[in-house]
């Protein structure tokens, strides 16, 4: 019913950009805290960024000065500006959404399926 759907990653090269989007959809309340996070393989999860439904943004120190998050509140979506990659920016990318779904008393976590993003040398 509540899903998160992910677009705009694939194959670039390094010195590249790429801008992921994710979009929430279904019964949706309201959405406090949207972020990024990317997991390469033999690696945990990495946060990447994060914004707050204020706008208030938090970087990993991987992508300072390099990836810009932002987000429509009144399309429920996230975007991931993503410049000047570089191959250690390979990984499988995953929106997360935090706030009020379904149920309108209770905050719940959705997570989005994730998408490739592969930079190339």
């Amino acid at each position: 019913q509540v899903q998160l759907v992910e677009s705009g990653g694939g194959l670039v090269q390094a010195g590249g950009s790429l801008r992921l989007s994710c979009a929430a959809s279904g019964r949706i309340f309201g959405i406090n805290d949207m972020a990024w996070h990317r997991q390469a393989p033999g690696k945990q999860r990495e946060l990447v960024a994060t914004i707050t439904s204020g706008g208030r943004t938090n970087y990993g120190d991987s992508v300072k000065g390099r990836f810009t998050i932002s987000r429509d509140n009144a399309k429920n979506t996230v975007y991931l500006q993503s410049n000047d990659l570089k191959p250690e920016d390979t990984a499988v990318y995953y929106c997360k959404a935090t706030g009020y779904f379904r149920d309108y008393r209770k905050i719940d976590d959705y997570w989005g399926q994730g998408t490739q993003v592969t930079v190339s040398s």
